[in-house]
């Protein structure tokens, strides 16, 4: 079932509100849209992610500006926006590859792209024992290391967005096959 694995890039059309302050108004309209555009990057970067779609990393297309509406109070002005961006979002069951930051006795917390807290439970990789030290790794039978900064493949087994922090934190399992460090 190839064409049924989750792409964790999605590319996403958005439609959001970019308000422009009424001292940066100019009548040519090229300083408008780059006030527009500067201002939708902006803002796009403030946000960091969202449950649904997941980190927003890049803006791609400005599809369209509608017109403004003046805000009542301060005078700013409200214009519609429509455009295009990259975004990067993880799912339950799909396979990653991620860079160990930190081990502790019952795990390891893992990096991939702007996802800063993968956790992988020694319960999910069985054949893994703790070796404690000054720099503590995992290792099997085989004499395989898990240590800092290395890279491993990996499953999705659990999502969470958390949204105070607009940020996701997963858990993963090495039980499969070709998983583990790379």
């Amino acid at each position: 079932m190839i064409g049924a694995i989750p792409k964790m890039f999605l590319k996403v059309q958005l439609q959001w509100n970019v308000i422009i302050p009424s001292e940066s108004l100019d009548a040519k309209g090229l300083a408008l849209q780059k006030a527009i555009v500067v201002r939708l990057l902006e803002d796009f970067s403030t946000k960091k992610a969202t449950k649904d779609h997941g980190y927003f990393l890049a803006v791609t297309t400005l599809d369209s500006i509608r017109e403004g509406r003046v805000r009542q109070h301060t005078g700013d002005v409200l214009f519609p926006v429509t455009f295009s961006g990259l975004t990067f979002k993880i799912f339950r069951g799909e396979i990653l590859e991620a860079t160990v930051h930190k081990i502790l006795k019952h795990g390891v917390f893992l990096r991939c792209g702007p996802v800063e807290n993968i956790y992988l439970s020694y319960q999910k990789m069985t054949d893994y024992r703790y070796v404690p030290g000054e720099n503590p790794i995992f290792m099997n039978e085989k004499m395989s290391k898990i240590e800092k900064d290395m890279a491993v493949r990996l499953m999705v087994i659990g999502t969470k967005y958390m949204e105070a922090e607009r940020e996701f934190q997963a858990v993963a399992s090495l039980e499969g096959d070709f998983l583990g460090p790379v």
